[in-house]
C-alpha cells in the first residue's frame, strides 16, 4: 500500500513506539487495506505530496498497518472507516484521528496535532472507553431481546430503497438471515437490492457496499468476508423460498471464490477496486482487455472458515458438487496450514515472510462454526471444532465474555477488548457445537457470554458494520463513511443474537530527497 508515497513507513511493533519515545514525538498510524479504494487514493495523492511527506517524516513516527493482517490493531484504532489516520502517544494512547484526508486536510491536521503535542505532550493522550471501562452490566436472557431486535427490522428499514439505514447501504447478511425468519418480505427485498446493486454480473461475487441510500455509488471492493457471508445469506433465501433468483447469485459467488480468489489451497483475501466502474461495468469481452484489479491472495483463517461455511450451506441445500469439493479443500488447507488440531490453536495467516497472530476470537469462532457445519454436511469435523472451542474458552473467555485475542503487544494491544460481534459469533458457534455433541459446557459458556451484553444486545439491531464496533472514539458510533468501515463482511448482530437468545431462553520511501529524522522533539518550556 505504500509504493506510491514518500513517507518512511515503519511496521507496527515495539520498535516504532520505542523510536517515538526516544524522539519524544507522536506516532502517525495509517490503517489501510489492499481492497480499500480510498486508501490507494490517499497514497497516490496525499502521502505522495512532498511537503506532506516531509512533515510526516520529520514530526511523527509513521506506521502503516494492513487491517486484514492486524485485526486487533484495526479494532482498537479504527476511526469509523478506512483509511484511518490516527495519532498516538509513544505509549499507544489516542490523541486524535480522522478518516480520508486530502492534501489540505492533512496539512491542517498535522499542524493541529503538532501544536497539541507542543502544548500538552503525552498528557493529551487518552484510552478509549471500550478499553478502559468496567465489565458490561450482565442481565437475564429473555425472549424480550429477540422481540426488540425483530422490531428494529421494521423501525430501521428503508421502505423506499430496501435495506436498513438511510445513508450508505451495506448487505448486512446476518441481519438478512434473521429477517428471513421474522420479516421475510423485507429480507427478500433487501437481497433483491443487493443482487441488483452489488453483484458483479461478469465475475460473480459481491461488492462491499454502496455509498448512497439507493444502492448507487458502489464501492468496487470484493473482500472474502463480504462475499462469504452474503453468499450464505442468498443460499438461505433459496432454502426458504425455492426461488432460483436467490440461488443464481450464490452459485456465481461460489465460482468467484473458487476461481478468481482461489490460491490452490484456499481463498485469497480480496480483489481491489482497480479502475473502478470503468472496469466492473464493462462487459466480459471488454473487461478482459483492461488492467485487472490487484488481488490479495493471503489465506486468512477466519475468512476461509466463513467461506467454507457458506459453500457447505450451498452444497447442503443444492447438492452442488463444486461447492462441496471446494469447501472440503478449504477445510483441508486450514487444518494443514493454520489449525493445530491437537491443541486447537488457530493462526491468522502465514505469508512468505510473516506469520499472523494466533488465538484471535473471530478466527476461532468462524473455525468452530465451519467445522460444526462440516460435521453435518461432510460427516467429519467435530474433533477440530471441539479442540478450537476448548482453547478459545480457556484462553479468551475472561470474566464472563470473550476478549478479542492475546492480552499482549505494543500500543493498546495489552488492554482487554470484548467485541460484541465476536462474542455473538462465538456464542452461536458454541450453541451449535453443544447441539452436535450434547456437551452442556458449551451451552453454559454461550449463555454466560450472552448474558454479559444485555444493553448492547438490545441496541445492536440493524446497525451498519463498524458503527459502535471500534473503541477508538465517538466517530466510531456514527454511521460508516463511504471510504469504508471496520468489520468488512461482519454485519449487525440480530440474526445470531436472536438465535442465541431464543435457544437459551428456551508506500515505501522513494529515492527522492528524504527529510532528516530525529527532529520532532517538542519544545520544552524554558
Amino acid at each position: 500500500m505504500s509504493d506510491e508515497t514518500h513517507v518512511e513507513w515503519r511496521d507496527w511493533g515495539s520498535e516504532a513506539f520505542a523510536e517515538a519515545d526516544e524522539r519524544d514525538c507522536p506516532v502517525l498510524l495509517s490503517l489501510s487495506a489492499t481492497w480499500c479504494e480510498g486508501c490507494h487514493e490517499m497514497d497516490a495523492v496525499t502521502y505522495a505530496e512532498p511537503r506532506v511527506a516531509a512533515n510526516v517524516n520529520e514530526w511523527f513516527v509513521p506506521v502503516r498497518v494492513d487491517v486484514d493482517r492486524h485485526p486487533r490493531v484495526r479494532e482498537r484504532y479504527n476511526m469509523g472507516g478506512f483509511p484511518t489516520t490516527a495519532f498516538l502517544t509513544p505509549d499507544g494512547e489516542l490523541l486524535t484521528g480522522a478518516g480520508y484526508l486530502d492534501v489540505e486536510g492533512m496539512r491542517q491536521v498535522l499542524e493541529s496535532v503538532r501544536s497539541m503535542w507542543t502544548e500538552k505532550g503525552r498528557e493529551a493522550g487518552r484510552i478509549p472507553r471500550a478499553l478502559d471501562a468496567d465489565l458490561p452490566p450482565s442481565g437475564e436472557v429473555t425472549d424480550a431481546i429477540e422481540s426488540h431486535l425483530a422490531g428494529q427490522l421494521e423501525v430501521a428499514y428503508d421502505e423506499e430503497h430496501a435495506g436498513w439505514g438511510t445513508d450508505a447501504k451495506f448487505p448486512l447478511p446476518r441481519t438478512v438471515e434473521f429477517a428471513l425468519k421474522r420479516d421475510r418480505d423485507r429480507a427478500l427485498r433487501t437481497l433483491d437490492a443487493v443482487r441488483d446493486g452489488l453483484a458483479d454480473d461478469v465475475a460473480g461475487g459481491f461488492f462491499r457496499f454502496a455509498g448512497a441510500r439507493d444502492w448507487s455509488d458502489v464501492a468496487y471492493e470484493k473482500p472474502i468476508d463480504t462475499n462469504a457471508a452474503v453468499t450464505r445469506a442468498f443460499a438461505n433465501a433459496y432454502l426458504y423460498t425455492g426461488d432460483e433468483a436467490y440461488l443464481d447469485p450464490a452459485l456465481d459467488a461460489v465460482a468467484f471464490l473458487t476461481d478468481d480468489l482461489w490460491t490452490g489451497y484456499g481463498v485469497g483475501g480480496s480483489v481491489g477496486p482497480g479502475l473502478g466502474r470503468a472496469y466492473y461495468a464493462a462487459p466480459a469481452e471488454e473487461r478482459a482487455d483492461l488492467d485487472s484489479p490487484r488481488r490479495d491472495l493471503t489465506v486468512f483463517a477466519g475468512g476461509n472458515a466463513l467461506a467454507a461455511d457458506a459453500l457447505l450451506a450451498v452444497a447442503a441445500y443444492t447438492d452442488d458438487e463444486r461447492a462441496r469439493e471446494y469447501a472440503d479443500r478449504i477445510l483441508d488447507g486450514l487444518e494443514r496450514d493454520l489449525i493445530d488440531a491437537a491443541t486447537g490453536e488457530v493462526t491468522h495467516y502465514r505469508g512468505a515472510e510473516t506469520v499472523g497472530e494466533s488465538d484471535l476470537l473471530e478466527d476461532a469462532a468462524r473455525v468452530v462454526s465451519a467445522f460444526v457445519r462440516a460435521a453435518g454436511v461432510l460427516g467429519e469435523g467435530v474433533d477440530v471444532a471441539r479442540a478450537v472451542a476448548d482453547r478459545a474458552i480457556e484462553r479468551l473467555h475472561v470474566d464472563g465474555s470473550f476478549v478479542d485475542g492475546p492480552r499482549s503487544g505494543p500500543g493498546l494491544l495489552d488492554r482487554l477488548f470484548r467485541p460484541l460481534d465476536g462474542n455473538v459469533e462465538m456464542a452461536t458457534a458454541l450453541l451449535d457445537l453443544a447441539a452436535l455433541t450434547g456437551a452442556d459446557r458449551y451451552r453454559e459458556v454461550a449463555r454466560e457470554t450472552t448474558e454479559a451484553f444485555p444493553a448492547r444486545r438490545s441496541g445492536s439491531a440493524c446497525r451498519s458494520p463498524g458503527t459502535g464496533a471500534s473503541p477508538a472514539g465517538s466517530v466510531g458510533e456514527r454511521p460508516p463513511s463511504p471510504s469504508g468501515t471496520s468489520r468488512a463482511a461482519t454485519s449487525a448482530a440480530p440474526r445470531s443474537a436472536s438465535r442465541t437468545t431464543r435457544r437459551l431462553s428456551r508506500r515505501t520511501p522513494t529515492a527522492r530527497t528524504r527529510p532528516r529524522r530525529g527532529r520532532c522533539r517538542r519544545a520544552r518550556p524554558s
